[in-house]
């Protein structure tokens, strides 16, 4: 008898506020190339990739995210099962809900490997010897989870604390409780004490045993999950969420709904060099560093930094004299802080939310599925964009109430739609767009069209589009 397939489900809905500001509601800590080249969503989606126990991975998106994720995953040749969009975040109970509902559609003995897209894994095998027990338990009937061995007393980390070891079930125990963060002096009795594991996130179920173990505790979300799913659309490559039904469902965390509940949990114990990557003190925990324990990455000039982490994705960087640091910039912020104040950065972020700014949701580059645009300057009654579009993509066919446009091609060429008339506009050369004018701006070339946007009128902001024709689907 084969063993059953493990669908790999990766959660990507998070804004990862503590690392800020390179993380931002709509480019966030899972998109970000943190530790390597690849994404750690990249990574996320790769670890398990060309094992044939697994299945093609299913992710869920944020809508917001979509086409960065889809572009992400086609850019490492990961084609997915289904990317699901969540019209609103509802935490990790109900997005496994959702999976396991559309799985066993297929699959009555669907196990479903539920992991964060923003975690790292440094010594992958280890993970995957680990799952290998995992599924012998899930195959049981088991809801597995997996405990990290801590090497510190972290208080960053929520803990499990294991009970007996289950006869017949290699590295399995009974999962004797969770426990939130704690405290130094109670985290070193956890770590002193050899049976407490960090909380990895990552779990293992028999897709039909959570839902009846959810079903038993919260029967209203499971019924708003079905509904969600039922109602749900296909939408290009993406399958869409009933929002009505789904906003209505409760939130709730796989810990709190089903896991701290059950008598059939069990945690593994596994040594993989995890990392949540949860804060910048543990981005420069998991990075490679000098000789004075420093890790520095972009334009950065350094002369007796210690113990620190160094960031520069604008303005150069020079640091003297500093040590246990972390000195972050972009291209219109500047984070500095103290490494043992590194979780206290998300209290930043509030702020800026509380005030009405926007440097918490985007960057001054903001992506989009035909390309990507940067605000370069902006003043009373004017603003200026670099845009970028790939080969082959064009926006939408819209028009503006508030704003007309002067557009300049400086790379390639563009082809220019503007009310009646088509036209191509080459290196060098410029159009305008009147006021309240249908157009739309197409890249016919093999090569990424570079054009400079110079918008002048009343109100410059991004919600002034009235979109008539959109080949991403967008309203």
């Amino acid at each position: 008898m084969t063993d059953p397939s493990i669908y790999p489900v990766i959660l990507s809905g998070g804004s990862g506020t503590r690392l800020w500001p390179l993380s931002r509601t709509l480019y966030p800590k899972q998109l970000l190339p943190l530790i390597g080249a690849r994404s750690l969503l990249q990574d996320s989606a790769l670890r398990l990739a060309g094992n044939r126990r697994f299945a093609a991975p299913l992710i869920i998106s944020n809508n917001e995210h979509r086409f960065l994720v889809a572009e992400q995953l086609r850019a490492v040749d990961v084609t997915p099962q289904a990317i699901v969009l969540e019209p609103v975040g509802r935490n990790t109970a109900p997005a496994a809900a959702v999976v396991a509902l559309m799985l066993l559609r297929e699959d009555e003995g669907a196990l479903m490997l539920i992991m964060p897209s923003d975690h790292a894994i440094a010594r992958p095998e280890a993970f995957l010897g680990a799952i290998n027990q995992a599924g012998a338990a899930a195959a049981a009937g088991h809801l597995v989870t997996f405990g990290i061995h801590p090497d510190a007393p972290e208080t960053g980390y929520g803990y499990i604390q294991r009970g007996a070891a289950l006869d017949g079930l290699e590295g399995c125990y009974a999962l004797s409780r969770f426990v939130e963060k704690p405290d130094q002096a109670t985290a070193r009795r956890y770590l002193e004490a050899g049976d407490y594991y960090w909380n990895s996130g990552i779990f293992l179920f028999p897709a039909a045993a959570y839902l009846a173990e959810l079903e038993k505790r919260a029967p209203e979300m499971v019924a708003a999950c079905r509904k969600a799913v039922d109602e749900g659309t296909p939408d290009l490559s993406f399958f869409r969420l009933d929002e009505a039904a789904f906003d209505a469902c409760p939130a709730d965390s796989i810990d709190y709904a089903v896991m701290e509940q059950t008598a059939d949990g069990v945690v593994i114990p596994v040594d993989m060099g995890w990392s949540d990557v949860g804060s910048w003190s543990a981005l420069w925990q998991i990075r490679d560093k000098n000789n004075d324990g420093t890790t520095s990455s972009g334009d950065v000039l350094t002369l007796d930094v210690k113990n620190s982490l160094l960031h520069a994705d604008g303005p150069m960087i020079a640091a003297v004299g500093l040590q246990d640091i972390v000195l972050v910039a972009t291209k219109d912020v500047v984070l500095a802080v103290s490494r043992d104040h590194a979780q206290d950065v998300k209290k930043i972020v509030d702020q800026l939310k509380a005030a009405g700014r926007d440097e918490h949701f985007t960057h001054t580059e903001v992506f989009r599925p035909w390309g990507s645009f940067e605000t370069v300057d902006q003043g009373e009654r004017f603003k200026v964009k670099r845009i970028v579009v790939k080969p082959g993509e064009k926006l939408s066919l819209q028009k503006h109430h508030h704003r007309a446009e002067h557009w300049i091609v400086v790379k390639g060429t563009a082809k220019v739609t503007c009310g009646d008339q088509t036209l191509l506009v080459e290196e060098n050369q410029s159009t305008y767009i009147p006021l309240g004018t249908k157009h739309r701006l197409e890249n016919p070339g093999k090569i990424p069209l570079h054009m400079i946007e110079v918008q002048s009128g009343a109100y410059l902001g991004e919600d002034d589009i009235v979109r008539f024709d959109d080949t991403y689907g967008r309203r």
